[in-house]
């Protein structure tokens, strides 16, 4: 058998050509629309959910939190926090299975939502033109935005570079033979989409 680099240098890695390509199934899902989920009983949020550090706890077991809470403090420039999907009580802090393909352990909140779903006031901007860079990117690190890719990558980070950039590529692609989720998103929310695209 051959070396790993000279099967590179030679273009034939493998015996077989090309990959695996299953067929389409996007007629099952593509015209169903989007749905609420009712709330579970319980969710349990990792508090490593993006490349950075993880933050500083701001809630303790027995808090009551709000939607939309922040439930931990970043400090540093690759920490973001999260924040209370629901509203509900911390009912516990402690190491749980996470959501990754490791199937390892990490420090998660349990919240119990209380049915309310009542959201922390907001005070949104009317004019986003009107705010300087800083307070912009400030905003987008203090709401939690990181990258949906394997990383988690913080995106206040990757916004405050500044390169000459002509072109904006939005990338709704859908990558799995049976994902519509994009496609039903574009359809049923454009109009918010444009205005984050903005």
């Amino acid at each position: 058998m051959k070396s790993i680099i000279e099967r590179i240098e030679r273009g034939h890695f493998w015996k077989f050509n090309g990959g695996i390509h299953p067929p389409e199934q996007k007629f099952l899902t593509k015209d169903k629309p989007i749905r609420t989920l009712d709330l579970p009983k319980q969710l349990v949020l990792p508090l490593q959910q993006h490349i950075g550090e993880m933050g500083e706890l701001l809630v303790q077991v027995g808090d009551k939190v709000l939607k939309g809470q922040a439930l931990t403090r970043h400090h540093k420039a690759m920490a973001l926090p999260i924040h209370a999907p629901t509203s509900g009580t911390i009912s516990a802090i402690k190491p749980s299975v996470i959501a990754h393909p490791s199937g390892l352990t990490g420090p998660c909140l349990f919240l119990t939502p209380d049915g309310e779903d009542k959201w922390l006031e907001r005070t949104p901007c009317e004019d986003f033109y009107s705010l300087p860079r800083d307070v912009i990117i400030n905003k987008i690190a203090n709401a939690g935005i990181a990258g949906m890719g394997g990383a988690g990558f913080p995106t206040h980070f990757k916004v405050n570079i500044k390169p000459v950039i002509n072109y904006l590529i939005i990338n709704a692609a859908e990558c799995e033979p049976y994902i519509t989720a994009d496609d039903l998103l574009i359809r049923e929310q454009s109009s918010t989409i444009v205005e984050g695209i903005k």
